[in-house]
């Protein structure tokens, strides 16, 4: 049995965050764990939490499961609001600032054996 994490409007990039989400996607749950606790990019340390909130919630559904054959079965990356700023240029002019944020969630299930 499954189960889902979401992470709601982080401020960064959605692209940034898939660079990191496509990493971990398919891995091991603790082999991602510990990717993203050494990763140098300052989004791998949400990402880490929430897949730990995902291997919590599968804890919650499947009591006296074996969490060492979990994987990261789905991660997707949404775009969520954008924060829209303006700053000054020459001339009396303007550029617009977008600051955007993202939309994470995390599907984590037991790894099928086959027989």
């Amino acid at each position: 049995m499954e189960a889902i994490a979401k992470l709601r409007n982080y401020p960064t990039s959605p692209r940034k965050m898939r660079l990191l989400a496509d990493a971990i996607r398919g891995l091991n749950v603790e082999k991602a764990v510990g990717m993203l606790e050494h990763h140098p990019q300052h989004s791998a340390t949400p990402l880490r939490k929430l897949v730990l909130s995902a291997v919590s919630n599968w804890k919650q559904k499947n009591e006296g499961g074996d969490v060492s054959g979990l994987v990261v079965k789905t991660i997707f990356v949404d775009g969520a609001r954008t924060i829209k700023r303006m700053l000054p240029a020459p001339q009396g002019r303007a550029y617009k600032i977008r600051k955007r944020s993202n939309h994470v969630t995390v599907i984590v299930d037991a790894l099928e054996s086959k027989n």
